[in-house]
């Protein structure tokens, strides 16, 4: 019986070559480049704040913030309840 086979040193490790394909694939991923989608949500709020910026929108919520703050502001029933009622008949069973 040999103790020191000569033929096994030169064998394939298995290990490292797993090591060798996990390096390859880290390459791999290193040399992708980095991408940058924007949401439509984030979209939606980069509009709105451009609208924001209108004058005449500004001087309409400036004028409705001191109407709110004064307590003379006054909301009209009807108009919400057209607003909300096609929402209400989305609903089954109304």
């Amino acid at each position: 019986m040999k103790i020191n086979d000569t033929g096994r040193i030169g064998g394939v490790n298995p290990y490292k070559r797993n090591i060798e394909t996990q390096r390859q694939e880290a390459q791999k991923q290193a040399r992708r480049k980095d991408e940058v989608s924007i949401s439509s949500e984030a979209m939606e709020m980069l509009e709105a704040k451009e609208r924001s910026s209108d004058p005449d929108r500004v001087k309409k919520i400036q004028d409705l913030k001191q109407q709110v703050s004064t307590g003379t502001y006054h909301v009209d029933a009807g108009e919400i309840a057209e607003k909300l009622m096609p929402y209400f008949k989305k609903f089954p069973g109304n």
